[in-house]
């Protein structure tokens, strides 16, 4: 590798060094790779090792690189193109459903949640907690909240509480017709408990994707779902498998 040195430039030296780490990553390494030790980076690129730092901590929360503890930084496989588009037009927990049920609990919901649903401030609802796995690792954790109203026969005789009361549910649900659904995503920060569940630190970026399930002229089921934003690319519609590699930094110089 040779040494290449920074020119001046207006924008910080940290995010310039991103830059061109960036373009490294493309054309010098592989999928997997260990990249050089701090000081070595630092001197190819003629930066402190705090610049050097900065720059790389930016690439990880872009999901350009990985750092594992005993092995080092190396370079992130691409974004997992998670499908969230309307063409399934299905209830939660259907065959071609990628969650997994973890828990079900009936609690008050908090007063956003309770907003949505149309059910009384201090009225319980069921809360079903899933997680998504992408390649051995989680992706995305959901809480999907059910008024009691929607589930009127779920038994809590046969599934009291855990995965088994969550599957009892999400089968109840699909008694309902469906007709239709709708989402919205923001981008947000990792709470405490979702980022225990993502394997992120707490104020991770996130994207939140809540999605309102309508029945019988009501909504019936409301998910707020948190995904990685450093491994996620979601997807809509039917040409949600479209990728766009350019830059688009690059595509406006």
């Amino acid at each position: 590798m040779g040494t290449t040195q920074l020119e001046s430039v207006p924008e910080p030296k940290y995010w310039h060094l991103r830059t061109v780490l960036s373009e490294a990553l493309d054309s010098e390494f592989a999928v997997g790779e260990i990249l050089p030790n701090e000081r070595d980076l630092a001197a190819r690129f003629g930066v402190a090792r705090a610049t050097l730092r900065q720059a790389l901590e930016q690439l990880e929360l872009e999901g350009r690189l990985q750092r594992r503890r005993g092995v080092g930084t190396t370079v992130a496989p691409p974004r997992v193109g998670v499908a969230v588009g309307s063409e399934q037009h299905a209830w939660p927990g259907g065959p071609e459903d990628a969650w997994q049920p973890v828990d079900c609990v009936l609690a008050v919901p908090p007063a956003a949640v309770a907003a949505a649903l149309e059910t009384g401030a201090d009225e319980p609802v069921h809360t079903v907690r899933r997680t998504r796995m992408t390649h051995g690792q989680p992706v995305a954790a959901e809480l999907l909240h059910v008024p009691r109203s929607s589930v009127p026969d779920l038994s809590a005789i046969d599934a009291p509480s855990g995965a088994a009361r969550a599957r009892a549910l999400l089968r109840e649900l699909q008694r309902l017709e469906l007709e239709g659904h709708d989402s919205a995503v923001e981008l947000g920060s990792a709470r405490a408990d979702d980022a225990k569940e993502l394997d992120r630190l707490p104020g991770a970026p996130v994207l939140i994707v809540t999605t309102r399930f309508l029945a019988l002229g009501r909504t019936a089921a409301l998910s707020v779902a948190t995904y990685r934003a450093d491994t996620c690319r979601l997807t809509f519609g039917d040409f949600g498998g479209v990728e766009i590699h350019q830059d688009p930094q690059r595509q406006a110089s």
